[in-house]
């Protein structure tokens, strides 16, 4: 293994303890920087384009041929989730647009390209999630900003179609290229492209975190009562999203691998893009609820990975025993 490598096999390991620890760097050091904004696209850019590389159009067009997984996953992200936050900010943040906006915003962006790695760990469905990650980034155009015009309305002022471009550029073409570039070189040339980015991927993360965080120093400094509920509405939104998930699955009774994937492309969203869309397109307050979910994406992540896991053995060992003693009583 090279050292590249290692290093991206050290950086995957250590992805909960990531975003967090770039927040709180991106507010300590936000004097510094503010002035480097203007970088986050590209580096956004080059993030998505090394998560496309394994992915190519004909895994993608096998795995349409058994769509309800698909299908169901979408309708957790784009119509449960935002009704959800729509209805959760109402009740808790009456009057206060920018922060339901802003829970709105943080649930309404596509899934997020991360949950591959949690699935890919968990032994999850792979194609399928692969395929929820391509299908919502290319919608995310359409879908992100028409959501919030239709949920929001005219309460708060959005460009919609700036929005529609900037995710086109930051997601949308940086996707395709790099599934291109899969389709029509070798394997092994693709592979090799993704471990020498990986690295500096998950870096670039980090480094998008601490400059989007850095815009919202002021909101966080100041701990009140306002920052509090908010901190707790946003973990709390965030923890239902991966239990809905994970009961859906449950309740059409599929398959371990099936559960696992919808658990996390249904509970993960693309933070950072969303983070973009907030401090580009929208007052500060708006990006409040959005950056503070990057405290506790990952992490979540990793507490419902241990809990699928508990589950999934103990239904395992129960049917083992039942087995055993129906064997047992012939």
């Amino acid at each position: 293994m090279s050292n590249l490598q290692k290093v991206n096999v050290f950086l995957n390991r250590i992805i909960p303890v990531i975003t967090p620890t770039s927040v709180v760097l991106g507010i300590v050091f936000s004097e510094n920087l503010n002035d480097f904004t203007y970088l986050v696209p590209w580096i956004f850019a080059l993030m998505t384009f090394t998560g496309s590389l394994r992915s190519d159009f004909k895994a993608f067009g096998r795995t349409l041929s058994r769509p309800v997984p698909i299908i169901v996953a979408l309708f957790i992200l784009h119509v449960i989730m935002p009704v959800w936050a729509y209805m959760y900010g109402h009740l808790v943040f009456h009057g206060d647009i920018y922060t339901i906006t802003g829970l709105i915003l943080a649930v309404v962006i596509p899934t997020g390209i991360t949950s591959f790695i949690w699935v890919t760990i968990h032994r999850g469905n792979i194609a399928a999630a692969l395929s929820v990650i391509l299908i919502d980034t290319l919608l995310s155009p359409f879908i992100v900003p028409y959501s919030l015009s239709l949920i929001v309305g005219q309460q708060i002022e959005m460009d919609v179609w700036a929005m529609m471009g900037g995710l086109f550029g930051m997601v949308v073409v940086p996707s395709v290229l790099g599934m291109l570039f899969h389709q029509f070189t070798r394997d092994k040339t693709s592979e090799k492209l993704s471990n020498l980015l990986g690295p500096f991927s998950k870096l670039g993360l980090a480094l998008v975190v601490m400059i989007n965080s850095s815009t919202i120093a002021p909101y966080i400094r100041d701990v009140n009562l306002k920052l509090v509920l908010v901190t707790i509405s946003v973990l709390f939104i965030a923890l239902s999203g991966y239990f809905i998930s994970w009961m859906i699955g449950k309740y059409f009774k599929w398959e371990k691998e099936d559960i696992i994937s919808l658990t996390f492309t249904g509970g993960m969203r693309n933070i950072s893009a969303g983070a973009v869309i907030a401090v580009t397109y929208f007052p500060s307050p708006v990006a409040l609820p959005v950056i503070l979910g990057m405290l506790f994406q990952q992490v979540l992540a990793s507490f419902y990975g241990h809990l699928l896991q508990r589950s999934f053995n103990r239904t395992s060992v129960v049917e083992t025993e039942r087995q055993t003693y129906q064997h047992g009583t012939r």
